[in-house]
């Protein structure tokens, strides 16, 4: 490959702006070779993808009145590419800490959101002060451990938990079946509705069984993405030294596309940001305003946002402007 492919030789890691290093982990981009005012530069740069989609979350959220807990984990989603930037560029230890920390903190706001729902007052409370225990806790005792194993292992098992818990909710209060019991099911639909109000209550099933569906393909390619990251991160991991002699035979720019790491920042962050969405769109399904909101999905490779109906947009307005006459 190197024989014919115009190249750039990589230059040798010298010191740095930053230097010393005092991360409690280094990655397999070598330090340095590009620029002294950038550590990493590759796992620097592809943080900016959490920039774009963070903006575009955020903004999302603004212009369709979306609840409040998803603005704010858009925040947190910004603070995790913001962090892991500062990271990447320094290796400095406090950085390190903003990165790992804010993905704790912004799933356990995503764990809020999925468990609070449609509970009381006091459940709702005694969550936020249990989450907010539990993530003080994984601060101090990370801080204490340095071990960035234990920040993994904490990070996975807060995903599977928030991720699992929603798709139960998901499927008890959209598949037909399962939103009442087998009983209430058939004398629902077989003595107690008329004509019309079946034709509407199957109409609403129809609806709710292709939203499920387009929900499962979203579930599907996020999770597909977000684990496709974490596979090329651990080869990354694996075969760091014949990946770093590689990368060398080829030369600039052609062995960014070996930077492992940088391949797990744009995976995960687009798996992150198409689980911001799902949830998104099913707190809209929850609170029974599927014919307000859609999926605005138009291509597989394009992003999805979720986005008030023409028909919403309408209603709002007129009920504006009756609120200013």
């Amino acid at each position: 490959m190197s024989s014919w492919l115009p190249s750039i030789a990589y230059g040798n890691p010298a010191g740095g702006y930053w230097d010393p290093v005092t991360s409690t982990i280094n990655w397999c981009e070598e330090d340095y070779y590009a620029t002294p005012y950038a550590a990493e530069i590759v796992n620097t740069l592809t943080n900016l993808l959490f920039v774009y989609l963070a903006y575009r979350g955020i903004q999302s959220c603004r212009n369709h009145g979306h609840d409040t807990i998803f603005l704010v984990s858009f925040i947190g989603y910004l603070l995790v590419g913001t962090g892991s930037f500062l990271f990447h560029a320094t290796l400095k230890y406090p950085m390190q800490l903003v990165d790992e920390l804010s993905m704790i903190y912004t799933t356990c706001l995503m764990c809020y959101a999925t468990f609070s729902y449609s509970r009381s007052r006091l459940f709702s409370l005694c969550l936020a002060l249990f989450l907010l225990s539990l993530a003080i806790f994984i601060t101090l005792y990370y801080h204490y451990l340095q071990d960035p194993a234990f920040h993994q292992n904490a990070y996975a098992i807060l995903t599977a938990v928030v991720l699992t818990r929603s798709m139960y909710v998901m499927e008890l209060n959209l598949r037909p079946r399962l939103k009442q019991s087998e009983s209430e099911y058939k004398l629902l639909h077989k003595r107690s509705m008329t004509a019309d109000e079946k034709l509407v209550s199957q109409g609403e099933d129809r609806r709710d069984r292709k939203i499920l569906g387009t929900m499962w393909l979203m579930i599907g390619f996020g999770l597909t993405t977000f684990l496709g990251g974490f596979f090329i991160w651990s080869l990354d991991n694996v075969y760091c030294s014949k990946l770093r002699s590689w990368r060398r035979q080829i030369g600039l720019p052609w062995g960014v596309l070996l930077e492992g790491h940088g391949w797990w920042h744009l995976m995960t962050g687009t798996g992150a940001y198409f689980y911001i969405t799902w949830g998104i769109w099913l707190r809209h399904c929850l609170n029974g305003r599927q014919d307000e909101y859609d999926l605005s999905w138009p291509r597989f490779w394009s992003l999805p946002e979720v986005v008030q109906t023409k028909s919403a947009n309408g209603s709002a307005r007129h009920d504006l402007s009756k609120k200013k006459s």
